[in-house]
């Protein structure tokens, strides 16, 4: 028999603090002997990011576990979970379908080393650029998601990252630092579904050194794949999953970043000025995302499976309402194994609309047997 715990009775334990740093309200420049202000993983806004989640996450793996090797984040988005785990004694295998989030992953998870002078002194040309003309993002973002003069900026080093990149490593650093800077200058509320009508970020942007721990990073791998598909190619202890919870597509929320890393120039179209995007939609967003979710788990090779899914009850917006329902989880996650379930409420990031107070976030863990 299964053992299932009540939603309603979250796991007893004491939570640890967390001794990493993370940011707010625009705060969290590290400082370095060497390379002035730095900046980690973890500093960007994301919707569904799992810092809120990441004590409890860690509270379950510590106590069902003990011993394991490596850790699948199969979607990783901005890669906070893989990151709290990443130590010389765990392997990470860091998954995203956007390259916006695989880039950055690749930069600070992946194990090639970069001359850090070298790339500080690329750092520290492309802030000093002068960008008074013209360009693909002040054209289409100026004045919307940026200020004329950032998007300007922004457009400007984004050329000049592929005349400069000696390697692909390089590019994507560089790439990994515009992302970030730009992200923390946009006109959003921290997603790109929308710009404030009211132009409020008008501080200049500065591009800042990646703060990368190689020593952690040695066996960990990075996708940018389908997780469905790449479920079948690899094996893992713990298998953790962290699927796109309603209607609302990641590749919708984030196309500007998207679209400042491919560098492919598409036209735009609507007030929100979005690309093409149909080759980055989600199965997880349409009403058999429990039927993806199934395929997932059943080809799923691992020890341990841990999936963060949103209670959101019902809304009435129904593309905030969550595509999978909890039996659903649960019966899947029982035809691999034991199920318990854990759950902390918090106030979640939002796309700025919705008012609820008590989202509850619930984790499913699965002991394979």
């Amino acid at each position: 028999m299964s053992q299932i715990d009540s939603p309603k009775a979250p796991i007893k334990t004491t939570i640890k603090i967390s001794d990493e740093i993370y940011f707010r309200s625009g705060q969290g420049n590290f400082v370095t002997e060497n390379y002035g202000s730095t900046f980690q993983l973890q500093n960007r806004r994301y919707l569904g990011n799992k810092y809120k989640l990441l004590d409890l996450i860690e509270d379950i793996i510590e106590e069902k576990c003990v011993g394991f090797k490596s850790l699948c984040d199969i979607f990783a988005g901005t890669g906070v979970v893989g990151g709290r785990f990443n130590k010389k004694s765990v392997k990470i295998i860091s998954n995203d379908i956007l390259k916006s989030n695989f880039i950055p992953l690749s930069v600070f998870l992946a194990s090639v080393k970069l001359d850090k002078i070298k790339l500080f002194d690329k750092i520290k040309m492309l802030n000093n650029l002068k960008a008074t003309k013209d360009n693909y993002i002040s054209r289409h973002f100026g004045n919307a998601y940026f200020s004329l003069e950032n998007a300007r900026k922004i457009g400007t080093i984004r050329e000049t990252i592929e005349v400069i990149s000696e390697s692909i490593e390089e590019k994507n650093a560089l790439l990994t630092s515009l992302l970030y800077a730009s992200d923390k200058v946009a006109n959003t509320v921290g997603h790109y579904d929308a710009y404030r009508q009211n132009l409020d970020m008008l501080q200049s942007m500065q591009l800042l050194m990646p703060d990368i721990k190689y020593e952690n990073n040695i066996y960990n791998e990075i996708y940018c794949k389908d997780a469905n598909r790449l479920i079948r190619d690899i094996s893992c202890d713990i298998l953790y999953i962290d699927p796109p919870y309603n209607s609302r597509q990641y590749c919708d929320s984030y196309h500007v970043l998207e679209n400042l890393v491919t560098w492919e120039k598409p036209k735009v179209y609507g007030k929100a000025k979005k690309m093409d995007r149909s080759h980055l939609k989600s199965r997880y967003c349409l009403k058999n995302a429990n039927e993806a979710f199934f395929d997932l788990v059943k080809h799923a090779t691992c020890k341990h499976i841990l999936v963060s899914y949103n209670n959101t009850g019902e809304s009435k917006d129904d593309r905030s309402n969550s595509r999978i329902k909890d039996k659903e989880i649960i019966d899947i996650l029982r035809q691999k194994g034991t199920v318990r379930i854990f759950e902390r409420t918090y106030r979640a990031f939002t796309t700025g609309k919705s008012t609820s107070e008590g989202h509850t976030e619930r984790v499913f863990y699965c002991k394979v047997v």
